[in-house]
């Protein structure tokens, strides 16, 4: 399987665990969904965090790896495109500026008074870079955190995009033993409460779900280090279980449908599209 081939098997994994996600974090039969562990009929629609991944797989298919600049323009033409697909309030005001034609940098520093933003969309769509570059890892890291840059400013926010990359560069490259991911990802992941997140995590490898989520978080704040510890766990633990990992994201609640996204992205690389069932790719609205 080549670099490209990579990508877009890792968008197909985020594209089903967000979809799964969202339509299971908005039903009025979740607590039975939850309970029984059998999937809600479809359609199920994508939101925001495949919308960008597809312009990040477009962008790597390019062949000149992540241009931040170049990246911008396809983030603010498909947000224009569909502005309905569920993107928070701060990415709506950076995505308009950006589809008007504002530089990135401008744009994405307008965000909390000119810091930038610290949440969890960098992440969201990361993983296909990580498969992309597996096994070069400071590649990971370097396309990972441009990625970030046309929307997350704050160094926090690119941290969760690394963070989430790295994961899927070593599902990908290979990597099966839980512990061993997640000290790669704290190695590469820059400083700040992501990374400091993800290193908690490694010594609660045995642990339920419910109980990593009241300490690491599960999203519900919407920012990176809320979001991403837990689902590099989650991740990291399900390697070999595409359904068990988003049935443990969706179990903790917060926001289901973007760790889903992420986990998916991560574990796919292990389990192949075999890994996926048949009936959640069918259940998915198309790419």
């Amino acid at each position: 399987m080549n670099a490209i081939e990579r990508a877009k098997l890792s968008l197909e994994g985020l594209s089903v665990g967000d979809a799964f996600g969202e339509r299971t974090m908005h039903s009025p039969a979740r607590a039975s969904t939850l309970r029984d562990r059998v999937a809600l009929k479809g359609p199920w629609s994508w939101t925001d965090d495949t919308a960008m991944a597809i312009s990040i797989v477009d962008e790597l298919a390019a062949g000149n790896g992540i241009d931040p600049a170049s990246l911008a323009k396809r983030f603010g033409r498909r947000w224009a495109s569909e502005p309905a697909r569920g993107y928070g309030s701060g990415a709506h005001q950076v995505l308009e500026e950006l589809a008007a034609g504002v530089h990135h940098e401008i744009a994405a520093k307008k965000l909390f008074n000119g810091e930038g933003s610290r949440g969890n969309g960098g992440g969201m769509r990361s993983a296909p870079v990580g498969a992309y570059y597996a096994g070069e890892l400071d590649a990971v890291a370097l396309h990972a955190a441009r990625s970030a840059a046309p929307t997350h400013a704050h160094p926090d926010g690119a941290a969760g995009a690394v963070a989430v990359a790295v994961a899927a560069a070593c599902a990908f490259a290979g990597e099966r033993d839980p512990r061993a991911l997640l000290e790669t990802v704290v190695a590469r992941t820059p400083d700040g409460p992501t990374r400091d997140g993800v290193r908690r995590a490694i010594a609660m490898l045995r642990a339920e779900p419910v109980t990593v989520a009241a300490e690491l978080g599960n999203g519900s704040r919407v920012l990176a280090a809320d979001t991403i510890p837990f689902a590099v766990w989650c991740a990291a633990t399900h390697l070999g279980d595409y359904a068990g990992g988003l049935w443990a994201c969706a179990s903790v609640g917060g926001d289901i449908d973007t760790t889903c996204a992420m986990v998916g992205g991560i574990v796919v690389g292990a389990v192949g599209l075999a890994g996926i069932p048949d009936a959640w790719r069918a259940a998915r609205e198309p790419l």
